[in-house]
């Protein structure tokens, strides 16, 4: 279900606005069944068309009145097969969309009133499962603009291993830059360059083979792309990319100079992994790097991100409690990044 379109699916603009719209569950499941079946309703089972019977201890089920089979409205969201009431789901997209920071699951817990932290835990991490689309579109390939690719490790220090070694995990990130019109609020601050869309995901290594598939599953074919002068990016031109290395040499102002965004892109990162989370696991990382992506992409329409949340999370699959803890479940990448 894509609702990110969707006008007739009105969506709140304040915390006052969402509590009119979904006062209970019954209102959540009437959202969800205009989302699903626009020109009303239509059975799964026998192609019947018309009003449905409505259960009302089970908001989120419709049966047909033709063949008497149920209808769920939660099948094939990320929201299925879970016992957690329709209205907090509704809350927890809401709050996660519109808090820019975020929350970290105790806090999810304590605003929600949730009595296990394991259940705060499951439903963001199915949340950050919905926040990555199956067919997501690569980065670039617009006339005038170029795109960042850079490297960075993400992790605190470890001690008592001896010297050099660490645990930290190696991300790569694609960040559009564009320019502000002259004139313009803030069209002096880096030379009127500011982030558009950007990609992370968790890299194996530095080498050619790792980065350069990186970039290419997360930014079109012939863009024009910026990186330093590490040889795993030598490769790029062969890929078709217009490929623009620059020589660092350990200047910090050379990198301010033309990777400006990308490292604050890395900067805000790590103080949003730092400073909401307090950390995260390496298993865990890359569901971090997708809500980072989902916020920082959306960070000019918060709002919406709400009803694109929901809209995304059609036809997702989402894990469950016992493939989070076990490290089973992978989370969902850009297309053909590789791990």
């Amino acid at each position: 279900m894509d609702i990110h379109q969707r006008d007739d699916l009105a969506f709140p603009q304040s915390l006052p606005e969402f509590q009119r719209q979904f006062p209970n569950d019954a209102a959540c499941a009437a959202y969800l069944e205009r989302a699903c079946w626009p020109d009303g309703f239509i059975c799964r089972h026998c192609g019947a068309v018309g009003d449905p019977f409505r259960i009302v201890t089970r908001p989120g089920v419709l049966e047909c009145r033709a063949c008497r089979r149920q209808n769920g409205l939660l099948v094939g969201t990320v929201m299925e097969r879970s016992h957690t009431p329709l209205s907090v789901w509704f809350w927890a997209a809401y709050l996660v969309a519109s808090q820019t920071p975020g929350m970290s699951a105790v806090q999810f817990q304590r605003q929600l009133g949730l009595t296990r932290y394991e259940t705060a835990f499951g439903i963001l991490h199915k949340l950050r499962a919905a926040m990555v689309r199956p067919d997501q579109d690569r980065i670039g390939g617009t006339a005038g603009q170029h795109v960042e690719v850079d490297e960075t490790w993400v992790g605190g220090r470890t001690r008592g291993e001896g010297r050099g070694v660490h645990h930290k995990m190696l991300v790569a990130a694609a960040v559009e830059v564009r320019h502000r019109e002259p004139g313009t609020a803030q069209d002096k601050r880096k030379d009127g360059r500011y982030a558009g869309r950007v990609r992370l995901a968790i890299a194996t290594d530095r080498s050619a083979d790792s980065l350069g598939g990186f970039v290419e599953s997360a930014v079109m074919p012939g863009s024009l792309i910026v990186t330093d002068d590490w040889s795993g990016y030598g490769g790029l031109r062969a890929r078709g990319y217009d490929h623009h290395a620059i020589a660092e040499c350990g200047d910090p102002e050379v990198a301010e100079e033309f990777l400006p965004i990308s490292h604050l892109v890395f900067s805000n990162l790590k103080s949003w992994l730092n400073g909401i989370h307090h950390g995260v696991s390496a298993k865990h990382l890359q569901a971090y790097l997708n809500e980072f992506t989902f916020r920082f992409n959306r960070r000019f329409y918060p709002f919406n991100a709400f009803r694109s949340l929901l809209g995304i999370a059609g036809g997702v699959q989402a894990p469950t409690y016992a493939d989070l803890y076990s490290g089973a479940w992978v989370h969902p990448i850009c297309s053909g990044c590789l791990r």
